[in-house]
């Protein structure tokens, strides 16, 4: 039953991600860094610590008496992960919804899932999975399974992208926009990689979380794990996140005097500024509910994959629906199918290997 939520909560949280810049595409008028510092101001430090208030009470306590240690590594790794997150939208302003989250997802999946499992394999630690996990057990072969069969997909998003471009360079369609696939694939790679980070930021913030789920297991025996734990990590991870996206986006508005944005009345700007608050909103949606997949299905490989399968599988969902691939050929159209497919398929396998530990 754990497996099933947690495979449940990844979707949602996954949701949530996958469907964070559909809004963004609807504001109207402003710059991109108008758009992207207002919705972080949600996402990164105003929706933080009202979810840690609503479930844990005594966060400010906890972050208080950490060590210096936890909070300057916590937050370093948010300032990687945020420099990857202000990648990501530059990724997706010139290679799609599609195709952009495709590569920075995947190459943030391999990374994010590996490299903490190649760190515990040197350094031992009771309770984390070493590189040896994957296989030396029938669930760990089942995750590198699972994770190969993703990682085709993401090869297969990736080449449909490539078709793509070729498609609107010899039919000229005019609503290429800013699609630019030489800028667009050397960002989402910067991207992925970076944004990798996120996962290591949750393990160095793991002793807060920790306090955390002891206090409430203190109030709440034989009730399991804390589906909100990491609640409290969040904050100084995403301190760290708005940190880096706030100094770039800050740049960006003096040079471009972009600030003025936020005072043209010839765009709509109630409707722009709630639109980049339900952005930042359902971006931070997608950590909530990791945390609450993490805490059923354990912070290791399968609970990362499953949640960046699920945000590539919504993330393509989503550049369907929005008409992205409109016109392309049928060989493209065919590829970004099959890569969501398989996408599809990881996810279930990856769920299965939490049945066999």
């Amino acid at each position: 039953m754990n497996a099933i939520f947690g495979v449940l909560f990844h979707f949602i949280g996954g949701f949530a991600s996958g469907s964070f810049y559909v809004p963004y595409k609807r504001v109207k008028g402003w710059s991109w860094e108008a758009m992207w510092i207002l919705g972080g101001l949600f996402s990164w430090i105003i929706v933080p610590p009202i979810a840690a208030w609503l479930t844990i009470p005594d966060f400010c306590d906890i972050i208080k008496d950490a060590d210096s240690s936890t909070i300057g590594f916590t937050f370093l790794f948010g300032v990687l992960w945020g420099i990857g997150g202000l990648t990501f939208g530059l990724g997706i302003r010139y290679l799609g919804v599609s195709l952009g989250s495709s590569v920075m997802l995947g190459l943030s999946m391999v990374f994010g899932a590996l490299m903490p499992a190649v760190y515990y394999y040197f350094k031992v630690v009771p309770g984390k999975q070493g590189l040896d996990y994957f296989f030396t057990t029938d669930a760990g072969l089942c995750i590198i399974g699972g994770l190969i069969l993703c990682i085709i997909g993401v090869v297969l998003c990736g080449r449909a992208g490539i078709l793509k471009e070729r498609s609107l360079k010899t039919k000229q369609v005019e609503n290429k926009s800013e699609y630019n696939f030489g800028i667009g694939i050397t960002v989402a790679i910067i991207s992925g990689i970076l944004s990798a980070c996120f996962n290591f930021a949750i393990e160095a913030g793991k002793p807060m979380a920790e306090v955390a789920n002891l206090l409430w297991k203190q109030n709440h025996a034989d009730q399991g794990e804390f589906l909100f734990q990491n609640n409290v990590s969040y904050i100084i991870i995403l301190w760290g996140g708005f940190t880096s996206n706030f100094v770039w986006c800050l740049f960006l508005l003096f040079k471009n005097r972009s600030y003025q944005d936020y005072t043209n009345f010839k765009t709509p700007i109630s409707k722009n500024m709630l639109l980049c608050a339900i952005a930042g909103t359902t971006w931070y949606l997608q950590f909530f509910f990791y945390g609450m997949g993490e805490s059923r299905l354990g912070n290791g490989a399968s609970s990362w994959i499953l949640h960046m399968a699920f945000i590539i599988l919504i993330s393509n969902a989503w550049g369907v629906f929005l008409k992205e691939w409109k016109g392309v050929s049928r060989p493209t159209y065919l590829a970004i199918l099959s890569g969501i497919v398989l996408i599809v398929v990881s996810i279930c396998v990856i769920g299965f290997a939490k049945t066999l530990t």
